[in-house]
């Protein structure tokens, strides 16, 4: 089964982290991607254009890049950029992120092996897995984010917290496409994204164990705290509410937690 891996970049990512994942997304893996479409979400600096020049000519039947003129923020750039792909299948990866080697091998086993399909007792369309979080060192793991396993217990869980690890997800082009594909939605583009899906009767899945390694340490937590970031997570949390996702009490704790975000980093 063919499919392809979307990526978005923007002017504030390290080339040598963009070449490390492109590394892991293609040349290690057990199970290479048939196309690769990288969005360039806006003008590039000449480090990161360089990059991107090196792996056109390393892959030139495969990378496939497509520039914007301006930023116009992960979810227009994503749903741009799945537009493109030629495959059925999709899988994302952010291009700070670290494929590991048997990751595609592994998830496109639950869409088109009979063995591997029967033993989840629904057809998947939005497959995720574990993923290992690093700081400087990809060989370090300094935590693990573990997800609920099925369907019925990721819906439960979407209304309190993200159900899919992002950058570990591969799904059916089709089924997002039917739910509105990416759209504008600060920081939650994704998460609002498995909501709007769940809407649409797709059925979540979540491998247990981890198939991507992801840089993370102080500088996440400082980006999902602060004001800016409470009034993004307050305008996600008015979008639930208006697609009937969440009940009052369920309204409520979420709102507790949009407050806690105004708080200065260190007490969070």
């Amino acid at each position: 089964m063919q499919f392809s891996v979307l990526l978005s970049i923007y002017y504030k990512e390290d080339p040598l982290l963009f070449h490390r994942a492109m590394v892991s997304i293609y040349e290690e893996q057990t199970l290479k991607p048939d196309e690769i479409v990288l969005v360039q979400d806006g003008p590039l600096p000449k480090d990161l254009s360089d990059a991107i020049v090196y792996w056109q000519k390393a892959l030139p039947e495969v990378f496939k890049t497509i520039p914007l003129s301006e930023n116009q923020g992960l979810g227009i750039a994503l749903a741009i950029g799945l537009e493109a792909c030629s495959h059925s299948i999709v899988a994302r990866m952010d291009t700070d992120d670290i494929a590991l080697p048997n990751r595609f091998e592994r998830q496109i086993a639950y869409f088109n092996d009979k063995e591997v399909m029967s033993r989840v007792p629904y057809p998947i369309d939005i497959c995720g897995s574990w993923v290992d979080e690093f700081e400087t060192d990809e060989l370090c793991n300094t935590s693990t984010r573990r997800l609920p396993e099925f369907h019925s217990e990721l819906i439960k869980f979407a209304k309190r917290r993200n159900p899919i690890n992002h950058p570990s997800v591969m799904f059916k082009k089709d089924l997002i496409l039917k739910a509105g594909n990416y759209q504008k939605m600060p920081y939650f583009e994704d998460w609002y994204l498995w909501v709007r899906a769940i809407l649409c009767d797709a059925h979540l899945y979540n491998i247990q164990e981890s198939l991507v390694k992801m840089k993370a340490g102080f500088g996440q937590l400082e980006r999902r705290s602060g004001l800016s970031y409470a009034k993004n997570e307050f305008n996600f949390l008015k979008a639930l509410k208006r697609l009937n996702f969440l009940n009052f009490y369920q309204y409520v704790f979420f709102l507790f937690r949009v407050t806690v975000r105004i708080f200065p980093k260190k007490m969070v």
